[in-house]
Formats: structure tokens, C-alpha cells, sequence
């Protein structure tokens, strides 16, 4: 085995200066299906891939996540130790409002589930969290994405995905990509970034979408039939 044990704790560098533990936790990552967070001129998108079962409650979304009124979350990877996280952040913003009396600023959350990632970095008897976050919301500052990841780093981005094939979709949204965008067109440019290495290569039935707008500071959940519009009209606005 090419880790020779440095990977049994989270604790112990390998000799060439590895975390293996980590690096197995990004991979989790990886697995994970895609989220993607773009920011606009008029506020934040999240949209994730989610494929239900048949029988599955579809209009419940399992990787969108609200923290406060004015901050969303997208996971992709291990769900569960999102909730976690997400229970976390939700706790903090309450506290940071009670003691402050102002809304937390967005990156004061995404440090601080960088700091709780980076915990279980050095810890014997804990794993590394199996999920990296997309935290994306509207505070006084305009509007602002940052990704945290298992290793509890976190980096602002204007637009980013993650999870399965991220590399690729990256590549698309660069190409894509303008800091000038509405929400429309950024909602737009979401569901063709997914649908770009999603196995339904059209429609909108497995796309989860919420957006933030500078003047509400609002998380709002976009319809179904939204989607559908903005998935119609993004084929022909971003050709792959």
C-alpha cells in the first residue's frame, strides 16, 4: 500500500508530506454529484444535480441548505457531515445576531467551517469531513461565494463547482462566465454547467436551484418551471 500506514489518523504526516486522511476526504468529494455557485451583478446562485429515486419526494431538496435568512449552502460529497456543518453554521449565525445584533457577514461563516474542517484535521479518534460547501449570500459587503473544503480551507470565488467532474464544468464557467451577469443569465449559465456532464443532457427535473438577490437578501427556492425556462434558453446562450 502506497500509504504504508500514514493514513490510520489524521494526525501523522507521511514522509513526503501528506495528509493521507485528507487527501481521501477531497476524494469523497469528488464522488460527490455536482454544485455549482455563481455570483452576479444582482445577487448569489446555487444549483446542485440531484437525481431522485421514483418514488423519492422530489420537491425536497437533500444539498441546498439555508443557514440564515440572507445564506445558502451547496454540498457536494458525504450529506450527512453537511448537515452537521450546516446545524453548526445555523448556531453560530443565531449566536453572532444575539451578540452583535446585525446579520453575520458570509465569509465570518465560511471561516468559521473552515475552522471546524480544519479540527478534525488534528484530532486521533475523528476522520475529516467527507464534504466541501459552497456558502453563498448577500450581507453588507454585496454579495460573495467561498468554498470550504475538507483540508478547512476556504477561497472566494466568483463562480465555482464542485463535486463530480468539477474540473471540467471549472473550465466551462470560465469560458462562460461574466462578472455582469443577472441572476437570469447566471441561473441560465447553472443549468447548462450541470447539464454539461449530467446524464440528462436537457431539462431541469434534476436541477435544484436557490438565489439570493442584492435587494431582498433573501434565500429564495426557484420553481421547477423557472428552471425549465432557464434550461430552454441555455443551450442557446452557452454553446458547449
Amino acid at each position: 500500500m502506497a500509504s504504508r500506514g500514514y493514513d490510520m489518523t489524521p494526525t501523522m504526516y507521511s514522509p513526503d508530506g501528506r495528509i493521507y486522511q485528507v487527501e481521501y476526504a477531497i476524494e469523497t468529494v469528488k464522488r460527490g454529484t455536482l454544485a455549482i455557485g455563481i455570483k452576479c451583478k444582482d445577487g448569489v446562485i446555487i444549483a446542485v444535480e440531484e437525481n431522485p429515486r421514483a418514488l423519492q419526494v422530489s420537491s425536497i431538496t437533500q444539498k441546498i441548505f439555508q443557514v440564515d435568512k440572507h445564506i445558502g449552502v451547496a454540498a457536494a460529497g458525504y450529506i450527512p457531515d453537511a448537515r452537521v456543518q450546516v446545524d453548526n453554521a445555523r448556531f453560530f449565525s443565531q449566536s453572532n445576531k444575539l451578540t452583535y445584533d446585525e446579520p453575520v457577514e458570509v465569509e465570518t461563516v465560511a471561516k468559521h467551517l473552515a475552522d471546524q474542517c480544519h479540527q478534525f484535521t488534528q484530532y486521533s479518534g475523528v476522520r475529516p469531513y467527507g464534504v466541501a460547501l459552497i456558502i453563498a449570500g448577500v450581507d453588507q459587503k454585496g454579495g460573495s461565494i467561498y468554498v470550504t473544503d475538507p483540508s478547512g480551507t476556504y477561497v472566494s470565488y466568483a463562480a465555482v463547482a464542485i463535486g463530480a467532474s468539477s474540473e471540467e464544468v471549472t473550465e466551462f464557467l470560465e469560458k462562460h462566465y461574466k462578472p455582469e451577469m443577472t441572476l437570469e443569465d447566471g441561473a441560465a449559465l447553472a443549468t447548462a454547467a450541470i447539464n454539461l456532464k449530467s446524464e440528462k443532457k436537457d431539462g431541469a427535473k434534476h436541477v435544484k436551484m436557490s438565489w439570493i438577490k442584492l435587494d431582498k437578501q433573501i434565500l429564495e427556492k426557484v420553481s421547477e418551471s423557472e428552471i425549465e425556462k432557464f434550461a430552454k434558453n441555455a443551450s442557446q446562450k452557452f454553446a458547449k
